[in-house]
């Protein structure tokens, strides 16, 4: 896996777009981003809005943001505000850029009728099995619609009874006419209009009609004057389609279409229909929990918008599909919290510790980077720091060893503490007051240091311990992607142990817990109860789970 620094950005789309510059195909670079409203961001999209604003930007132009809200059904408001947070968080703007594709319903229509009286589209009254049947396969040529030689007189009083209503759902749709023959499927008089008797969370319920994705889409970018339409390869096969609209509607410019792989992660879904999935049957607790690859999932996580904008760079643009390793993805975020975020101590799973020659009523503050941190008789290390028969090789505390505190004392274990089924619940030991600040004036080095928490000090805090959502690279290959949950993606530790300069901390900070990761507040968190996340390992740890 590649981990140096992402060099500047250069692929065939910028390539492409300097030609056009250069040749003077292209004034000014104008892009757009366009997500429906059907669901939330995910990081597949970061990588598309990292290069429609990025390429934008680098070249002087500009990117709309457009929402290509042509299905009432399925689209939210909800989902809307969350885009739009989702961009901005990640350090984008469109500034006065932002367009609907509801907002060109009345052209739409507009063209639509004069399709109509070109004989280049009509209504087609047949049912949506009747229609799938006559489309073909891919290696059959589709059949000619019953429909398809009504007189335009005909399509045209039949389109605008549809517009107002007097028809169900899926009584009549608004075909293309084209070629029932085509190699290309997509190309087989596809559907441009179809019924909806449903309120739209912008035009209302003005509209009984509404325009397909791929016939809004192009005619959008054309209204828009984008000059580079952007889309991932999944598209590639519509792009004929997208060039006859342009062709065969006069439209105000002639936008390009260019594909390019989209970002697949292994141990990770991306269709919004299986994310929607996971969300309504609870398999996690919403859009944004931290095991989505969401970007509200991957903020709430502790992903900071730099360090998804240098993945995506990392990642780059092809032509061709291919799967990146999530490490990458980790990389990226261990990169940027090493350098932002502050170090604390915690104890995630505590053992007891009393240091039995420290006095009693004493406690000291050390100073540790730009915080200070207090140090008692009793304080908690992690309980797999200790083992009371150690292997070979082992070399934390253990009976009769001495280790370093860090930035506090040497100690040495001298007893053990059991209850009554044999676990360990306590431990004793000596300090060394020469070893303050965790040098020996002697030159005694200990294999080992510790991390640590001065137990009257200590904040209680619950930590979320978050790992892959699935088992196994391509959570698909079985054929249902829910049996490869993973269900050990979540392990909640009730209880850990944090040092008190975490006190009143604002939801979203990073911290890295020394020894342990990199922590970031939850939002759930209040003033009486602190919750934190784990970001991610201070390395991979994937091996280990089972």
């Amino acid at each position: 896996m590649t981990t140096e620094a992402p060099p500047k950005p250069r692929d065939f789309i910028r390539e492409i777009v300097e030609e056009d510059l250069a040749a003077g195909r292209t004034a000014r670079v104008i892009t757009r981003f366009p997500p429906e409203p059907n669901g939330h961001l995910h990081i597949g999209h970061a990588k598309s809005i990292c290069l429609n604003f990025g390429v934008a930007g680098e070249y002087g132009g500009q990117c709309n943001l457009r929402f290509d809200d042509t299905n009432p059904t399925k689209e939210e408001i909800e989902y809307v505000e969350a885009i739009e947070h989702d961009i901005a968080w990640l350090g984008f703007s469109w500034g006065d850029n932002l367009f609907h594709a509801s907002d060109y319903f009345d052209q739409l229509y507009v063209w639509a009728e004069e399709l109509i009286r070109a004989d280049k589209a009509y209504v087609d009254s047949s049912s949506p099995d009747e229609m799938r049947t006559m489309r073909g396969t891919l290696t059959e040529p589709g059949v000619e619609s019953p429909h398809r030689n009504r007189s335009v007189d005909e399509n045209l009083d039949l389109f605008r009874r549809m517009k107002a209503g007097e028809f169900p759902d899926g009584a009549h749709v608004l075909r293309a006419k084209i070629d029932m023959a085509s190699p290309n499927i997509n190309m087989r008089d596809p559907v441009l209009y179809r019924i909806r008797h449903a309120t739209h969370h912008r035009t209302g319920d003005a509209w009984s009609i509404y325009p397909m994705y791929d016939y809004a889409h192009p005619l959008s970018d054309a209204i828009e004057h984008i000059t580079h339409s952007l889309c991932t390869l999944e598209y590639e096969d519509h792009r004929p389609l997208y060039d006859w609209l342009i062709e065969n509607v006069p439209v105000p410019s002639r936008p390009r279409q260019y594909e390019f792989a989209r970002l697949n992660l292994n141990y990770t879904v991306m269709s919004k229909r299986k994310l929607l999935r996971l969300v309504e049957e609870k398999h996690v607790s919403g859009w944004d929990d931290p095991r989505m690859p969401t970007i509200a999932g991957l903020r709430r996580r502790g992903f900071t918008p730099a360090a998804i904008r240098n993945f995506c760079e990392r990642v780059g643009v092809a032509k061709r599909e291919n799967m990146i390793d999530v490490g990458l993805l980790e990389f990226s975020i261990r990169e940027d919290l090493n350098t932002s975020a502050p170090r604390v101590m915690g104890v995630l799973d505590p053992l007891r510790v009393v240091i039995d020659n420290y006095p009693a009523d004493e406690t000291e503050w050390f100073e540790t980077g730009a915080r200070k941190v207090p140090f008692a008789k009793t304080i908690f290390i992690e309980r797999d720091d200790f083992i009371e028969d150690p292997p070979p090789k082992f070399f934390r505390l253990s009976p009769g060893r001495e280790v370093r505190l860090r930035s506090a004392y040497f100690i040495t274990c001298t007893s053990v503490v059991k209850d009554n089924a044999g676990n360990i619940v306590e431990l004793h030991a000596t300090y060394d007051p020469a070893t303050r600040g965790g040098d020996s004036p002697d030159g005694r080095k200990p294999k080992a240091t510790l991390h640590w928490v001065a137990a009257d000090h200590a904040i209680d805090c619950e930590v979320r311990l978050y790992d892959r959502l699935f088992k196994s690279e391509n959570p698909e290959e079985s054929g249902n992607f829910l049996d490869d949950l993973n269900p050990q993606s979540l392990q909640i530790v009730p209880r850990a142990k944090l040092e008190p300069s975490i006190r009143g901390a604002a939801p979203f900070t990073s911290y890295q817990f020394e020894r342990l990761g990199y922590f970031c507040v939850d939002p759930d968190s209040t003033d009486d109860a602190i919750v934190f996340n784990r970001t991610v390992t201070l390395k991979d740890a994937w091996a280990k789970v089972k």
